[in-house]
């Protein structure tokens, strides 16, 4: 085990690649934060913040092998990765995995595990009073965030609001189309093709007036902004040559690469690969990552493998409306409430990733 691979941030590439390589190279995870953060189940913590304990899931029984560092990296280069205190970590290959942002209280702002809590339960509190909820950006979280609200709280005015005509416009149609009927059916009005002029914030609920593009003015007791994830691409602008993309994210070569470094790799929401930016679509990276740092540990270039290969047009992706409902692009075809729930709305991976993180519940 003399290959040494540092992995810049402990998500859902870093977290899983980690454990994945336990076993055959000395692994050093670099995570500032001392829980893993499951998205999924924080959006439906905030109508049932009982599940708060379960999305938030220790890391220090991740690895049995390696070690898990609780501090940030500053800078990437050739040799390793420098920490907030100076230390440097030497490593054969470093992946940098550093996710992305959204807005509260969906993940924490940095290491906060803490202020993530106290602000779950005071949004909840919040929601629990409010009548009339707006939900600006119909991406996954929005739209999820919708059908959550709807099905636990189904006395709320819920209001979805894009600036997109359609929901999950790029997927198709029948994705979109069978989501917003079932939205609509669960009582959600949807205002679609019109952009908020005026949010006072774009990372923290509030509750105020929003006006519309067409000109309208809606008020609401509360308004969540939900615009979209930004990548967390900091430590890899350290790197000469880097060239970032939409959402903060940095374009990478066929094998991953940020830059000129042979050895450096970038993955996950922060490496515009080609996939997007959701759990399902950045899974596929998982085995060409471990195949090629195998490989790289046997002696073998990054030049002798085969190139990673993004999911494309076939990228699946499942969107839970609650624990009954939901729609999925499951690369040939759409599938319904059965197979949605089955696959994510009843679970939301909890158990998956509780028992990555060595807490397997019961």
């Amino acid at each position: 085990m003399s290959q040494k691979i540092a992995i810049v941030g402990g998500g859902y590439v870093g977290a899983e690649l980690a454990k994945s390589l336990d076993d055959t190279a000395q692994v050093i995870l670099i995570e500032p934060r001392s829980h893993f953060v499951h998205a999924p189940a924080m959006i439906r913590a905030l109508v049932d913040p009982s599940l708060l304990d379960r999305a938030l899931i220790p890391y220090d029984r991740l690895l049995t092998r390696g070690r898990i560092i609780a501090s940030k990296a500053i800078a990437i280069g050739a040799a390793g990765v420098t920490l907030a205190d100076g230390t440097r970590v030497e490593a054969d290959q470093i992946v940098v995995a550093t996710g992305s942002d959204n807005a509260m209280p969906f993940k924490p702002q940095g290491a906060d595990i803490a202020g993530l809590k106290a602000d779950n339960h005071r949004i909840h509190k919040s929601l629990k009073a409010a009548r009339r909820i707006g939900i600006v950006g119909a991406g996954a979280v929005g739209t999820e965030l919708a059908g959550e609200i709807a099905y636990a709280m189904p006395d709320k005015k819920v209001t979805l609001i894009s600036s997109d005509t359609a929901l999950f416009p790029t997927m198709p149609p029948k994705l979109g189309t069978a989501l917003a009927a079932k939205l609509r059916k669960a009582g959600v009005t949807l205002i679609l093709g019109q952009r908020a002029e005026n949010l006072k914030s774009l990372t923290e609920p509030y509750a105020g007036t929003l006006q519309l593009a067409d000109g309208s003015q809606h008020d609401f007791d509360l308004i969540f902004p939900v615009i979209g994830s930004r990548a967390n691409s900091g430590v890899l602008e350290t790197l000469s040559g880097v060239q970032k993309t939409t959402a903060n994210r940095i374009k990478v070569d066929p094998w991953m690469r940020p830059s000129s470094l042979p050895n450096v790799f970038a993955a996950g929401d922060v490496a515009d690969a080609g996939d997007a930016m959701t759990i399902v679509a950045i899974s596929r990276q998982l085995p060409w990552l471990k195949a090629t740092l195998s490989g790289l540990g046997q002696g073998k270039t990054v030049e002798d493998m085969k190139p990673y290969t993004p999911w494309g047009s076939k990228a699946p992706i499942l969107v839970p409306l609650g624990p009954k409902q939901g729609n999925s692009f499951l690369g040939f075809f759409t599938a319904g409430n059965v197979l949605t729930n089955k696959m994510k709305g009843a679970d939301l991976f909890l158990k998956k990733y509780a028992k990555l993180l060595n807490r397997p519940e019961n």
